[in-house]
C-alpha cells in the first residue's frame, strides 16, 4: 500500500466513525461454504450477536449440520447439502469460505460466474496453481475475492505500520514473524478440520501453510505489495508419529531489494504465539499480540504501550468486507486483498519448493 493509499485509507475511516456511514454499518446477507474449518465458530458468533445475517449454510456432512445447528440454535431452515442450490435459493450479498482450502478454488468457480463476491479464510489456496486459476476468474467475472486472517484486526499490527509508514524508525531492515501454537491435534482441534488440515492436498502443506501465510501476507503489507526477489526455507517433521503427511515447523526467509523477512512457523511452540517484530535504521517495534507494543529507538528509549482500537470499518472482517462491497473501501491493496495474497502464495509455493530441494528460490 503506497502512502497516497494509506492515507486514503485513514480518511475513510475516519470519515466512517464520523458519520457512522450506514452502508459500512449494513448488515450483510451471507451464505457460509463449509462448516470443517474450526474459524467457524467466528462467523457464528457474529451471527448470534447479530453482526452478519446468514441466510444460508452449505455443508455436506449431515453430522456437521446437525452439530452446528444443536450448538448455535439454528433453524433446519439454513442447511443446504450443497453450494449451488444455496446459491440459487439464497441470492447471498458474499459467500464466506469455511471449508478446506483446497476447496476453496471449488466456491469461487461456482460463485465468479453469477457476479457473487467471496470472502475466504486463510490462506487463499492449497497450492499457486489453484490461486492463478482463481485470479483468473476474479478477473473474468470481476468479482472480489478477498481472505481473512485472524492478525489483519489486530490493533497492534495496525499501530506498528503507522509507526513505519510515519518514519519513525527509518526504513526497515529486517521483519520476524512468529506464528503457531503446540499443534492443532495438541490444542483440540475437532476432527474435521485435522481431516484436512493435515493432508498435504487439502491443505497444501502443515504448518508452512497453516502459519506461514500470516508473516507472508504481513511482510506483502509492510513492503507495499512487493514481491521478493528470492526466498530460501527450512521444514521440519518434529513429530512423525502425530503428522506423518506434512511439515510441522517451517523456517522461511524473504529476500527483498533493501530488507529482510523471517517467517517461523510451528506447530512444536511450547504455547500459541502471534506477534510481529519490525527492525528499522533507527528504531525497534515489537506487537507482543493483537494489543500489546513494545518501542524501541537507538538512543535506547523504550516505552511500552497498549494500542488504540482499530477505526470502523477495518476493524472487523464483516463491516471491512461490506464497506468493500459497498465501495467505501477499494480491498485492492491491503492486507485481504487478492493482489497482496497472490505474492503470499508466490511466497508459500517457493518456500515448498525450496524446502524440497533445499535451494534459494529467485523469483
Amino acid at each position: 500500500m503506497c502512502k497516497k493509499s494509506f492515507t486514503r485509507l485513514l480518511l475513510l475511516a475516519g470519515f466512517s466513525l464520523l458519520s457512522g456511514s450506514l452502508k459500512a454499518q449494513s448488515l450483510l446477507n451471507v451464505v457460509v461454504a463449509g462448516l470443517n474449518h474450526d474459524h467457524i465458530h467466528n462467523i457464528l458468533h457474529a451471527y448470534k450477536a447479530g453482526q452478519v445475517n446468514i441466510i444460508g449454510i452449505a455443508e455436506p456432512d449431515k453430522a456437521l449440520q446437525q452439530r452446528f445447528a444443536k450448538t448455535y440454535h439454528l433453524p433446519d431452515s439454513l442447511f443446504y447439502s450443497d453450494l449451488k442450490t444455496a446459491l440459487v435459493h439464497e441470492k447471498p450479498d458474499a459467500v464466506l469460505g469455511y471449508n478446506a482450502v483446497g476447496h476453496h478454488l471449488d466456491v469461487i468457480q461456482l460463485c465468479a460466474p453469477m457476479g457473487i463476491p467471496v470472502m475466504v479464510e486463510k490462506p487463499l489456496a492449497a497450492t499457486l496453481a489453484q490461486a492463478q486459476q482463481i485470479q483468473a476468474l476474479a478477473n473474468k467475472y470481476k468479482v472480489k475475492v478477498l481472505t481473512n486472517y485472524e492478525t489483519t484486526w489486530y490493533a497492534s499490527y495496525f499501530d506498528l505500520y503507522k509507526s513505519v509508514q510515519a518514519d519513525s524508525i527509518g526504513g526497515i531492515k529486517k521483519m520476524v514473524v512468529h506464528d503457531g501454537h503446540q499443534g492443532p491435534k495438541e490444542i483440540g482441534c475437532s476432527e474435521a478440520f485435522l481431516s484436512w488440515l493435515t493432508d498435504p492436498a487439502l491443505n497444501g502443506a502443515g504448518a508452512l501453510n497453516d502459519f506461514g501465510c500470516y508473516g507472508a501476507d504481513l511482510m506483502t503489507w509492510f513492503t507495499q505489495g512487493q514481491r521478493p526477489l528470492a526466498v530460501t526455507a527450512i521444514t521440519r517433521h518434529y513429530k512423525p508419529a502425530v503428522y506423518p503427511k506434512v511439515d510441522d515447523d517451517a523456517t522461511i526467509l524473504i529476500e527483498y531489494p533493501s530488507s529482510t523477512g523471517l517467517i517461523e512457523a510451528s506447530w512444536n511452540w511450547p504455547f500459541a504465539i502471534k506477534d510481529l517484530e519490525v527492525f528499522g535504521e533507527t528504531g525497534y517495534l515489537h506487537a507482543l499480540d493483537g494489543t500489546h507494543l513494545y518501542k524501541r529507538q537507538r538512543e535506547n528509549k523504550v516505552s511500552v504501550s497498549n494500542a488504540p482500537p482499530l477505526p470502523t470499518p477495518i476493524n472487523d472482517p464483516m463491516v471491512y468486507l461490506a464497506a468493500v462491497l459497498h465501495g467505501e473501501l477499494p480491498g485492492t491493496d491491503d492486507l485481504s486483498s487478492l493482489r497482496y495474497n497472490m505474492i503470499v502464495m508466490e511466497i508459500l509455493d517457493a518456500a515448498k519448493r525450496s524446502a524440497a530441494t533445499g535451494k534459494r528460490i529467485v523469483l
